[in-house]
């Protein structure tokens, strides 16, 4: 039925488009050709490829500070909500949560070894599902990460106003704060890691003071103090016991908000450092958590810590006097304005990962010509994160309920998830020595969910506010992900109404521009299975009109022999995409791979493979393609 000189298919399928034309249904016949890569595009892609080896700059304690400032520093915020829970027992509660961690380092590890590639957990679900479910977890992700932003900000303003009067409004402050963070992050990521080490250095040395002058002031004292509050709150029933702790570990594993966001980084960590990374952060979080809570417990009365916010100023003021207090004061809005810097760079890679794959426009990859550092999509953010604020009434009250309660926890269950699904779908994906049991996966994500309805039943509210700003989040991504089936639904529209017919060809051209830009499809073999199933995925995941089946061969070896043939006739069974077969006569390697990506604009991230075996002799990360099938 291919006529030989191309043109229209004739066929008896009707259209749902009665009065408007319909010939965009089919996309036009595929091609077959054959190709040598030029010099040029080697060149370019082998500076491509350059440049991803350089991005691998951050060690394990300047990667470990940037995530640092929002783990460490969740002391101040995480703390009042916890003691007004748990009582005297938010000790226990915040060494057990601090404890559960250990279910996630080997999970999280074991992730990035497989795929060490930044923005996830985005970037993981994108490997190892369908692009719907990637999406939602990008929404949770850029919720979390300007949540992060604004409880930081917020936080830091509010320790300042407790100890100085501000001649303006705190949010004012807040709209500084988050200008001057801006501006750093706009010097560059290197920078900004060098300034987060500092900060969190700071931070260290601070809590470390504060707990000796606490230890003094508990050996001055004796532990009347202590004992008073544990008679005080161990008078309760057995039963509600039990629930304060429970509840304090609800919040208290909140208390190291900031760990997700290490892997949003990931690409950029040197190779085998990312596990050091995040046992730093989490031995350092059982120390200082367990222990500052524990010296509160010492030397404050219950009705002192129930009082008020600043917990940690109030322990240094009757530890060593106002000079420590202000100390701390100033410590906490240093390091929780530091926080800012880590919901800054994590949402930049995420967003650099969704502008790739086509979700956000392009122009969110421009970069500053000396810092490299993408403006747009830290300005981007920025409107994100003041929405936010502005949408809450400049309440840090709501903000917090709504980050404290469930987005953190639905953030951290994408990784059991994440492995999970990556178990499952892409079991030949190699990822070195680190295997976690699927017992430990499913124990985790039992943790998370346990916890998450923990949280709803502290306080239900949250479970709205949560909702209210996933959907609106998850809408928007839908939109610009999808604005070609928008398109296709307005032309619709415009197809039953005589008075808009005018107006179709103008939807119509818009809808053709979205599917204009190609994706690339990577074979091996001429399976048609396999390759009908790759298609299929191209269909429900990506907005095209046209594919490229690219094989890489040799001169010296033929092509697989159905590849040709099998080729038009799924170019017949898709006539809603093009598809164009091409022979590369190269060695399928990265440097082929970045060299095609040139030659064909079309970003890595949009050429589709088969997940490789454990003989693979290249990295999933130097490809930068995406595994679409087992």
């Amino acid at each position: 039925m291919r006529p030989k000189e191309g043109g229209r298919k004739q066929n008896t399928v009707p259209s749902r488009f009665l009065n408007l034309a319909n010939d965009f249904e089919f996309a036009g016949w595929g091609t077959i050709s054959h190709t040598k890569l030029s010099p040029e595009d080697r060149t370019v892609g082998a500076a491509q490829l350059q440049a991803v080896r350089r991005q691998r700059t951050l060690g394990q304690f300047t990667a470990s500070a940037l995530a640092g400032n929002a783990v460490l520093g969740s002391v101040f915020y995480a703390l009042p909500s916890i003691v007004a829970v748990a009582g005297v027992f938010s000790p226990i509660s915040i060494f057990v949560s601090t404890l559960t961690l250990f279910l996630w380092r080997p999970i999280m590890s074991e992730l990035a070894a497989a795929l060490p590639i930044s923005g996830a957990p985005y970037t993981y679900i994108l490997n190892v599902s369908v692009n719907p479910v990637a999406l939602i977890s990008a929404t949770l992700l850029l919720l979390d990460f300007s949540s992060t932003s604004v409880v930081s900000a917020a936080t830091a303003v509010a320790y300042l106003t407790a100890e100085v009067e501000l001649p303006f409004p705190s949010f004012v402050l807040v709209v500084f704060v988050f200008l001057l963070f801006t501006a750093i992050s706009l010097s560059g990521i290197k920078e900004s890691a060098r300034l987060a080490f500092g900060v969190l250095s700071f931070h260290m040395i601070t809590m470390a003071v504060l707990a000796v002058a606490a230890a003094v002031q508990w050996g001055r004292m004796g532990s009347a103090q202590l004992t008073e509050n544990w008679t005080s709150g161990s008078a309760a029933p057995a039963r509600s016991i039990a629930r304060s702790i429970f509840d304090g570990i609800c919040l208290g594993m909140l208390g190291l908000t900031g760990f997700e966001c290490t892997p949003a980084y990931v690409g950029r960590i040197k190779p085998g450092r990312f596990p050091l990374v995040l046992r730093n952060l989490h031995l350092c979080a059982i120390v200082l958590d367990t222990t500052i809570v524990l010296f509160v417990m010492v030397v404050l009365p219950m009705e002192t810590i129930l009082s008020g916010s600043n917990i940690l100023s109030v322990l240094a003021q009757q530890s060593a006097g106002r000079w420590l207090r202000l100390w701390v004061v100033v410590d906490a809005f240093v390091v929780l304005c530091g926080g800012i810097l880590t919901g800054v760079l994590s949402a930049c890679e995420l967003f650099e990962k969704l502008a790739h794959d086509r979700v956000l426009p392009r122009k969110f990859l421009a970069a500053f010509p000396l810092s490299g550092a993408p403006y747009l999509a830290i300005l981007s953010f920025d409107v994100v994160c003041g929405v936010l604020y502005a949408s809450t009434g400049a309440s840090l009250s709501i903000v917090s309920k709504m980050w404290f309660s469930l987005v953190w926890l639905s953030v951290m269950a994408l990784f059991p998830t994440a492995l999970l699904l990556l178990k499952f779908n892409r079991g030949r994906l190699p990822r070195g020595k680190r295997v976690t049991s699927l017992t430990t996966i499913l124990l985790t994500l039992l943790v998370a969910a346990v916890v998450f309805a923990g949280n709803i039943a502290i306080d239900p509210t949250t479970a709205g506010y949560f909702a209210a700003y996933v959907i609106a989040i998850m809408t928007i991504f839908a939109v610009l992900k999808g604005k070609s089936r928008m398109m296709r639904l307005l032309y619709w529209v415009c197809d039953n109404y005589r008075c808009l017919h005018g107006r179709g060809p103008v939807v119509l051209r818009t809808m053709m521009r979205a599917r204009r830009a190609p994706v690339c499809l990577l074979v091996k073999g001429d399976e048609i299975n396999r390759l009908t199933n790759m298609l299929l995925y191209v269909l429900n995941n990506e907005e095209t009109s046209n594919v490229k089946l690219v094989h890489f061969q040799l001169p010296s070896k033929a092509p697989p022999p159905e590849l040709e043939v099998n080729a038009k006739i799924l170019d017949e069974a898709f006539p809603e995409i093009t598809i164009d077969l091409m022979f590369v006569e190269a060695v399928f390697d990265p440097l082929s791979v970045a060299a095609l990506a040139h030659h064909l604009d079309i970003p890595r991230g949009l050429m589709f493979m088969t997940c490789p075996g454990r003989n693979f002799p290249h990295a999933v990360a130097e490809m930068g393609t995406r595994i679409i099938c087992l």
